[in-house]
């Protein structure tokens, strides 16, 4: 939002210079992003005021003419081109030295004198373009008649214009009088509002134009006047400047009309050539399926049932609270003009502009939530200025289609809870008072209570919070005292799984994977490479109302297949080993609107290990890196596992295992069947671990699993046994790691498997390494032969090995 301060001036007196004016808005109402000084580089002692007090022919150049003009300080003689010269006048004059911009290439210059044509020039008549105030340069800039000659001309023209960031909600600081408002209550100057004043005279305006609403959910205000025998023409130069320095580009009155009250009040309004719309009817209605309407920026648009219009007998004439259509522009030939000013419900207009790809100035507004009594406020503004600049004649009263008529609402707000909100009390005298100039309608309930109600403009405020808030920024948080914190802090809440979460995201760095993030929103071609046929609840994805493109259209029910793109894109730009990893949610179909959110850890990883300096050797990545992440990661959390062959679809049968913690499945280890690693155009194994968090948070112990370290050393121990050759090698573990004798502990790892020549068929050989250690003194060969015995002959018993011999 720009705001000029002469245009601020006018409502409110401000007798403080910009900064500190910046300062109090930005403390108190919106973020000043900053401010520009228009005229700062004029020079007060070379550019002034000055009055055409003659005007002759040039002796040598036809198009050429020789001013006389009063500086002020004597007459001075100037060669001037300009056709709009006249005696009278009164001018912007610079004189030798004065930087200015040129006037064909737009570049900074500073004025030297020259004889023009043979002919003495003391200085120069200066066009808009010249002072840098917009790109007209055809004739000179022409000032008000009560400009004084000789008065520096940033005394005259000066201005400052700020540049401001508002609030979501606060559609009333996007209008010059909303920033009045607050600038008046935060300099306790008083408020004066625009003339509303109209003559009318013109037929009733029930019998020129109708208006119906037929969805007053969407449109709850429409009023509309009607305006005859208007002459079409520019804007006055005062209107025109304040339009081009808030961004807008002057077109004529009636349309400069409208965006000037807009700019003012905050209100966007419509104006219709009356002799466009079909049967002098406007409708407001939702669009039809596939109605289209050609906007005013030339775009055939095509609308869907949830969009609003405001349509005649004919069809679509405007897309409400966005833009007008050209079926019933104004234009030169206008006479007659049907103004509209409405409200517009601000989700929809959102979505109407998002949905279009099509951002105005109104649909920023109405976005905001302006309140409906906005609305006459600003049909009564732009009716006054009609009448003023385009010497039409105002219908006799308005239409006003209001179904959205709500009581305002009454807040209850008690000193008590204001004093403990800012924490301060403030006087009540003072409370009165900044809520009054805030434009609230405030009375005090003895003892202690305060009956509010917020005025029109601020629909945002509705709880006592919200009062509460207005007279702690008004009043001046650098006056709130400075106190330490009272009290004792809340309990933290327990949040097991987001704390799970971040602890496997950091352990899955740990190992080595990096972290990817892809998208949520999937198509089903992918999820059907990932998730087999019998799967009905992943194989029917929620679908997504309004998708950004075709792919991105449901919402995933795995990980996998994003997983699986995102390794396959990255494999042919790096060597070596390649981990990947997301830690991101399954959304689930329910019987609810909303699926579940399941979150999993899911992680790739494949391609050649890597020497100790980071070049690729011959040793691939294979499923037991993949286990040994797995395992890596539940040691850290403290859940001992157990595996179990499993099939899944997509997955290498023989190389799938399910991961149990106790009776629980909580995941899922394996390599990804090549067919199915294929159709993401990957060569090479690629190994899946995906662990489900859920599940995985049921496991986790209350506390970790601790012993204090011994103090003797441990004996190791190299056994190779026959077993059977289906045996799972972790069955043979978790006898080892159980098996108990006294105060020692028993730790065992396999690091070999053979089946071959020596091995007996139908049997393995499992290479343990086994360590002994106890708590209270150091193992004798004697006690780990006996502890050992023992172990065997237990592995024997219940799991037929024996030792292997040869």
């Amino acid at each position: 939002m720009k705001l000029l301060l002469s245009w601020l001036r006018e409502f409110v007196d401000v007798e403080i210079p910009p900064v500190e004016l910046k300062r109090l808005l930005l403390d108190a109402t919106a973020e000043v992003e900053s401010f520009e000084v228009i005229g700062g580089n004029w020079d007060p002692a070379r550019i002034r005021v000055a009055e055409v007090v003659g005007v002759e022919p040039h002796p040598n150049a036809d198009r050429l003419r020789l001013a006389t003009v009063e500086t002020g300080s004597g007459r001075q003689q100037v060669v001037c081109g300009a056709p709009n010269l006249a005696v009278g006048q009164k001018v912007a004059f610079a004189t030798e030295g004065a930087e200015l911009f040129d006037g064909h290439t737009g570049e900074r210059t500073k004025l030297k004198l020259r004889p023009i044509r043979g002919v003495e020039s003391a200085g120069m008549v200066l066009s808009e373009r010249e002072l840098g105030l917009s790109d007209e340069h055809e004739g000179i800039l022409v000032l008000p008649d009560d400009a004084m000659p000789g008065r520096p001309l940033v005394e005259q023209l000066g201005d400052v214009l700020f540049d401001i960031s508002t609030w979501a909600n606060r559609a009333d600081l996007l209008g010059v009088l909303g920033l009045a408002r607050e600038t008046a209550a935060l300099t306790g100057k008083v408020l004066r509002e625009p003339s509303r004043s109209v003559r009318g005279g013109g037929p009733p305006i029930d019998s020129l134009c109708e208006v119906t609403i037929e969805d007053p959910e969407f449109c709850p205000r429409f009023t509309a006047a009607v305006i005859q025998g208007v002459t079409i023409g520019p804007s006055p130069e005062w209107m025109r400047k304040r339009l081009i320095a808030h961004g807008m580009r002057p077109i004529n009155n009636v349309v400069d009309i409208t965006n000037y009250v807009m700019i003012e009040t905050g209100q966007p309004l419509h104006a219709f050539d009356y002799d466009l719309v079909g049967g002098h009817h406007l409708i407001a209605r939702r669009a039809k399926p596939g109605e289209k309407l050609v906007t005013l920026d030339g775009v055939e648009r095509e609308f869907d049932g949830q969009m609003m219009l405001v349509c005649d007998g004919n069809g679509p004439v405007s897309v409400a609270g966005v833009m007008g259509g050209g079926n019933s522009e104004v234009s030169a030939a206008t006479k007659n003009v049907l103004l509209e000013v409405a409200t517009w419900n601000g989700g929809n207009i959102r979505r109407t502009s998002q949905y279009l790809k099509l951002r105005s100035e109104a649909s920023l507004r109405f976005e905001k939530g302006i309140g409906a009594e906005t609305a006459m406020f600003a049909q009564k503004r732009a009716l006054h200025l009609f009448e003023e600049l385009t010497g039409g004649t105002v219908s006799t009263g308005v239409v006003d289609a209001y179904p959205g008529r709500r009581p305002a609402p009454t807040i209850i707000v008690s000193e008590e809870k204001i004093g403990r909100v800012l924490g301060v009390l403030i006087p009540p005298d003072e409370v009165r008072r900044i809520l009054t100039d805030l434009g609230f309608v405030c009375h005090h309930l003895p003892p202690d209570r305060y009956s509010v109600q917020p005025p029109y403009w601020r629909p945002d405020v509705s709880i006592a919070e919200d009062v509460i808030e207005d007279i702690g920024r008004i009043y001046g948080y650098d006056k709130l005292p400075g106190t330490m914190l009272k009290g004792s802090l809340p309990e933290p809440e327990p949040r097991p799984l987001e704390d799970l979460r971040e602890r496997v995201l950091d352990t899955a760095v740990s190992l080595g994977f990096q972290e990817i993030i892809t998208y949520t929103l999937t198509e089903t071609s992918l999820l059907e490479r990932v998730v087999g046929p019998e799967d009905t609840r992943r194989r029917g994805p929620l679908s997504v109302v309004n998708p950004v493109a075709a792919r991105h259209k449901y919402l995933r029910t795995s990980l996998r297949a994003g997983l699986l793109e995102t390794y396959a894109a990255n494999r042919h730009a790096q060597e070596g080993p390649l981990r990947l990893f997301e830690c991101g949610f399954e959304y689930l179909p329910t019987e609810a609107d909303l699926p579940h959110e399941r979150p999993v850890l899911c992680g790739l990883l494949g391609g050649a290990h890597e020497d100790r300096w980071g070049r690729a050797t011959g040793e691939r990545i294979d499923f037991f890196d993949a286990k040994g992440a797995v395992e890596g990661v539940l040691r850290h959390l403290g859940v001992p596992a157990s595996y179990r062959p499993e099939t899944v679809f997509g997955l290498l049968p023989g190389h799938t295992a399910s991961v149990y913690a106790g009776k629980e499945q909580i995941g899922v280890v394996a390599q990804v069947h090549p067919e199915t690693a294929s159709q993401f155009d990957i060569s090479e194994p690629v190994f899946l671990v995906e662990l489900w968090l859920e599940d995985l948070v049921r496991a986790l112990p209350e506390r970790p699993d601790y012993a204090p370290p011994s103090r003797f050393p441990e004996v190791r121990q190299d056994l190779a046994l026959l077993v059977d050759a289906n045996l799972p090698a972790g069955k043979l573990i978790d006898i080892v790691r159980s098996h108990r004798s006294g105060a020692v502990r028993i730790r065992g790892e396999v690091f070999d498997e053979y089946k071959g020549k020596g091995v007996p068929q139908g049997k393995k050989s499992l290479a343990l390494a086994v360590r002994y250690q106890a708590e209270d003194r150091t193992l004798t060969d004697e006690d780990v032969a006996r502890i050992q015995g023992g172990l065997l002959k237990r592995l024997e018993k219940e799991l037929g090995a024996s030792l292997r011999t040869g």
